[in-house]
């Protein structure tokens, strides 16, 4: 019996590509550079599974192809906004993604974000690197205290829980949030944090602000015009959920006019774009994209996708399907 053919659109560990090729009819995308949607589209005609990555873009068009010969598509992430799962399930198509695995790793990329920005790490850095530090003065690069802060969280899933627990075990930092259902006061205590009712009352209440929400529609320009004038003044956002959640013209608006003193992001609108304004201001961190991006957290996002995509051939429930 022939194995299933399978596409991986970008390079993947080292360890999961070779279990991938010893399992399956692998092609891998050796340029490591985003495919097109007319390539995705192809893709979707001519393998048993296509395995995408947060930098796929798959609308409705890819699917629409004369023969879809894949069955499921393996995505490497949790999020999947990225994917119209609409489209997919109307040509029988199974989409899987990777949680758990990389909440950790997010959660303390979000916590590099807070402190850099707050203790102006990424400014301190690059004056010293172009050589225009003249030593220690009383007033010189003056940040913003961490301990004993308040911190918003908007999205108390797994990482936002897991930052929770970092910000207030960790710094001794109050610690409220929104979460669009009800959480149980006592797994809230769990994690020294308490739940407020809107999204308004975290921002008003808070010195940062924490966003690890989902992407996609319901949650785009979450973070606007009006809200951002919602927080605190001299409070920073962060932001390592989906770069669509922020409204990147008005936070850039908010920066530049002293609305909120600071934001730290590792996603953005249109990656790998970031706005030339944002990229000018140096009361704003910015990271390209590295919540996951540990060896030992990337191997084990690919090999849940592995783990997808056998069982789904093997005939049973993928464990990690989302529609």
């Amino acid at each position: 019996m022939s194995k299933p053919r399978i596409l991986v659109t970008r390079r993947w560990p080292s360890a999961v590509e070779r279990i991938l090729s010893e399992r399956f009819d692998a092609t891998f995308n050796l340029d490591d550079a985003a495919m097109s949607v007319e390539a995705l589209s192809n893709a979707i005609g001519n393998y048993d599974a296509v395995l995408p990555t947060v930098s796929d873009k798959l609308p409705a068009s890819v699917f629409d192809v004369a023969m879809a010969r894949a069955r499921i598509l393996g995505n490497f992430g949790v999020g999947y906004n990225h994917i119209d799962i609409n489209a997919a399930k109307d040509r029988g198509i199974v989409v899987t993604n990777t949680p758990g695995v990389l909440t950790d790793c997010t959660a303390d990329i979000a916590m590099l974000l807070l402190l850099t920005v707050a203790r102006r790490g990424g400014e301190g850095e690059r004056q010293l690197r172009a050589g225009e530090w003249g030593g220690w003065c009383p007033t010189h690069m003056i940040g913003t205290k961490v301990t004993g802060k308040t911190v918003g969280i908007i999205g108390f899933g797994r990482i936002g829980k897991a930052f929770a627990q970092r910000c207030h075990f960790g710094f001794g930092m109050e610690v409220v949030f929104y979460n669009r259902s009800p959480v149980d006061p006592a797994e809230a205590a769990r994690y020294g944090t308490r739940q407020l009712p809107t999204v308004e009352d975290v921002l008003a209440r808070s010195d940062f602000v924490s966003l690890h929400c989902p992407g996609g529609a319901e949650n785009r320009h979450l973070m606007n015009a009006a809200r951002l004038a919602a927080m605190k003044p001299g409070a920073f956002l962060i932001n390592t959920a989906r770069g669509d959640v922020v409204d990147e013209a008005a936070l850039t608006n908010a920066l530049k006019n002293g609305v909120i003193r600071g934001a730290g992001l590792d996603v953005y609108e249109a990656e790998p774009h970031v706005p030339d304004a944002l990229k000018a201001m140096s009361n704003v961190v910015l990271l390209p994209h590295l919540g996951s991006a540990t060896e030992e957290t990337r191997t084990a996002m690919g090999m849940k996708v592995v783990d997808n995509i056998t069982a789904f051939f093997e005939g049973r429930s993928p464990p990690d399907r989302v529609a």
